[in-house]
């Protein structure tokens, strides 16, 4: 079912990664802006607040939708849990074809490369490596590393994963703070 979103580049429809997805109307060459992020602006606290309430929500209940909160900058954050939102239908991909980038306090998706007509809009959705256990990717990119980390860390969870302890922190879901963050890291220059 495509849901046809008013934009002239995209559309809303059902995605073989998760969920629903942002998909190309037309052929979208490199550099163009698609869409924008759109959502409510909130402070940090009121962020965490209403990610920590959605992720316990969705825990007991798994037809409830995830956190759209999207990072503005260090003071404010975009909650984009509003239904004229459809960039928080953007999956991600460890092989993005467009990129999201904040000016004047808005947030904007834009192309990286050529997009087909029908092809799926993908992100990096950036996260930091500390919580990758708790963010399993479905991009299957060929260069995906199996959870959802920003482009610059890949190369260090590649390094983790072939270790005892990765697996260890992804069979007991644990979250790598601080202190096993800097073990982590002793067990990566070995």
């Amino acid at each position: 079912m495509q849901s046809d979103s008013g934009n002239k580049w995209v559309y809303v429809e059902r995605s073989g990664i998760h969920g629903q997805g942002v998909f190309a109307k037309r052929d979208i060459p490199n550099g163009k802006r698609i869409m924008e992020y759109l959502g409510e602006r909130i402070s940090k606290n009121e962020s965490y607040r209403r990610g920590t309430a959605q992720m316990e929500k969705a825990s007991h209940d798994n037809t409830l939708g995830s956190v759209y909160i999207f990072n503005l900058n260090d003071k404010w954050d975009i909650d984009g849990n509003v239904a004229k939102n459809i960039a928080k239908f953007a999956n991600h991909s460890c092989d993005q074809n467009c990129e999201a980038y904040e000016t004047d306090g808005r947030i904007f998706y834009e192309t990286c490369k050529p997009v087909k007509t029908g092809e799926e809009i993908l992100i990096d959705y950036g996260y930091l490596l500390e919580y990758f256990a708790d963010h399993p990717c479905r991009c299957g990119a060929g260069n995906c590393v199996g959870f959802i980390v920003a482009e610059n860390e890949r190369a260090k969870l590649k390094k983790m994963r072939s270790r005892k302890m990765a697996n260890f922190i992804v069979r007991n879901r644990i979250k790598v703070e601080k202190d096993l963050s800097d073990e982590l890291e002793e067990l990566l220059v070995e």
